[in-house]
C-alpha cells in the first residue's frame, strides 16, 4: 500500500471519528477527503478483498445489508456502505477502517449506484457483481432503462472475470451476450397476472408469462422468437406468507423469513441468499442473519411519534411507489398520511413519475386525514386529488417541522408516510432536532 494510501486512510479515519463525536457522523466526507490525498485509495485497498457489488434500481441498500448480515456469520472482516452511500466517496469511506490482516479472508460488500458503477468496477475488480433489477428512475439523469442497462454492460465488460448475479426474472436482463459467467435468481411461484402487456425486448412482440410477480417480471417466454427465461440457479419456490410485519417463503428447499414486508423485500433475499451460497454457507446461517436484519431507516422504518406509530417509506420512482402504495393497502385500522414529495437532484428534477403512481388503490382506505409537503408538494396535492381523495381533507404545509408538531395531534394511531429520498432525509432530521429518533 501506498504510503499517500496509508496518509489518507489515516486522514479519513480521524474526519470520521471527530463527524461521529460532534455531529453523530452520517457526512461523506471522510470519503472525500481520503479520495483528495490518494485518487488511487479505492484500487490500493480493495485487492485485499473479494469484491461484491450490488446494482440496480431498486434494493441495493437492503440487499448490501442483508448480504452484510449473512457474511459476519462466517467471516469477520467486512466492509460495506451499508447506510446506502454508493457514489465514489461513499465507496472510498467505506474502507476508511481497513485492516490489513493478511491471515484471514476479507469481504467488501458495496452498493454501487448505476451512474457510478464504470468509475470505480475495475479498481474495485470485483469477484461478484449483482444486478437487482432495473426500472425507469430518474429519467432526466439516466434516460430510460436500456441506457442504463448499457451502464451495467459496459462494467461487466470491463471485469470479464467477475461473476453476474441476474435477476433472471427481469426480460431486459436477457437481451444482451456477456464475456462474463452468469447466473440468475428468480421467483418461480405465480402471483398474481399481469394487467397490462408486455413486449418482447428482442422483437417487439408480446411476451406471456407461466408465472409472474409484478413490473415485467416472471418466467416470461416470446411466442414469436427463441426468448425465454434463463433457467434459474437459485430461486423462491413457494411464498409462504407475506404480512404487514414480515415476509415467509422457501428458497429452494428450506424456509426462511424476512422481518419487512412485501414481494419486492423477498427479491432482495433472493439476491443475498445466492451470493452465500456462492460461497458455500450453510442455511442456519443465512435464517438466522435475515432474522436479525434490522430495517433500513426510510425502508418501512418503524417510528414512535408522540405516540403514533409511524411507518415511514422512502419512493423514488412508480414501481417502487406502487409495492409501498400495496404495503398501505393492507394496513386495516383508520390512518393519517403524510405524502412529502422534494424534486432535487438526488430525487430526480423531473416529477412526472408520480403520475404513475396508482393512488387510486388506498381510495377504500380509511385515510381521515392527508398532510403534504416537500419542495413539490402541489404535485403531491394535485395527483392525490386526481386520484380521487376529497380536497378537503389534504393540507399542505410549507415546513415539514410544522408537520411533525402538527402529527402530535393526529386523530389515528396509525401514521404512514412516504417520502421522495431528500425529503425523507429532512423529515427524519426533523425527528432527530426534536430527539424523537
Amino acid at each position: 500500500m501506498s504510503i499517500r494510501t496509508t496518509f489518507a486512510l489515516l486522514t479519513g479515519r480521524i474526519t470520521k471519528r471527530l463527524l461521529t463525536t460532534f455531529t453523530g457522523g452520517g457526512s461523506s466526507l471522510p470519503g472525500k477527503i481520503a479520495l483528495k490525498i490518494s485518487p488511487n485509495i479505492i484500487k490500493d485497498i480493495s485487492q485485499h478483498y473479494d469484491v461484491i457489488i450490488i446494482t440496480g434500481t431498486n434494493g441495493k441498500t437492503l440487499t448490501t445489508r442483508l448480504i452484510t448480515n449473512i457474511f459476519k456469520k462466517k467471516y469477520n472482516t467486512i466492509v460495506s456502505n451499508i447506510q446506502g452511500s454508493n457514489m465514489v466517496q461513499g465507496i472510498a469511506g467505506a474502507f476508511i477502517e481497513h485492516k490489513n490482516r493478511t491471515d484471514e479472508k476479507k469481504f467488501a460488500i458495496l452498493e454501487v449506484d448505476e451512474g457510478t458503477l464504470n468509475k470505480v468496477v475495475e479498481d474495485l475488480n470485483p469477484k461478484y457483481i449483482i444486478h437487482t433489477n432495473l426500472f425507469l428512475d430518474q429519467a432526466d439523469r439516466y434516460g430510460d432503462v436500456t441506457k442504463t442497462y448499457e451502464l451495467l454492460v459496459n462494467a461487466a465488460k470491463k471485469v470479464p472475470d467477475a461473476i453476474l448475479l441476474q435477476n433472471g426474472d427481469l426480460p431486459l436482463f436477457n437481451t444482451v451476450e456477456l464475456p462474463n459467467e452468469r447466473k440468475f435468481f428468480g421467483v418461480d411461484t405465480p402471483v398474481h397476472p399481469p394487467k397490462s402487456q408486455h413486449h418482447c425486448p428482442k422483437c417487439g412482440g408480446t411476451l406471456s408469462y407461466k408465472t409472474y410477480t409484478y413490473s415485467r417480471q416472471g418466467n416470461y417466454y416470446c411466442k414469436s422468437g427463441n426468448f425465454k427465461r434463463p433457467i434459474l440457479d437459485y430461486k423462491v419456490t413457494d411464498i409462504i406468507k407475506l404480512s404487514e410485519e414480515s415476509s415467509t417463503f422457501r428458497m429452494d428447499d428450506a424456509t426462511f423469513k424476512i422481518p419487512v414486508a412485501g414481494l419486492y423485500n423477498i427479491y432482495n433475499a433472493l439476491a443475498a441468499y445466492s451470493v452465500a451460497k456462492e460461497y458455500d454457507i450453510n442455511n442456519e446461517d443465512i435464517k438466522s442473519a435475515l432474522l436479525e436484519t434490522e430495517r433500513v431507516f426510510g425502508r418501512q422504518e418503524r417510528i414512535n411519534i408522540y405516540g403514533h406509530t409511524a411507518t415511514l417509506n422512502v419512493v423514488k420512482n412508480p414501481v417502487g411507489l406502487n409495492q409501498v402504495l400495496t404495503l398501505i393497502e393492507a394496513v386495516e385500522e383508520p390512518m393519517t398520511l403524510v405524502a412529502l414529495l422534494n424534486n432535487r437532484p438526488a430525487d430526480g428534477v423531473d416529477v412526472s413519475w408520480l403520475r404513475d403512481g396508482n393512488f387510486e388503490s388506498l381510495l377504500s382506505q380509511n385515510i381521515t386525514t392527508i398532510k403534504t409537503g416537500g419542495i413539490s408538494k402541489e404535485v403531491m396535492t394535485e395527483r392525490l386529488v386526481e386520484a380521487g381523495f376529497n380536497p378537503h381533507i389534504i393540507k399542505e404545509y410549507d415546513n415539514l417541522e410544522k408537520i411533525v408538531e402538527d402529527l402530535k395531534h393526529a386523530s389515528t394511531d396509525n401514521i404512514q408516510i412516504i417520502a421522495s429520498y431528500t425529503a425523507m432525509l429532512e423529515f427524519r432530521k426533523v425527528l432527530k432536532d426534536k430527539k424523537i429518533i
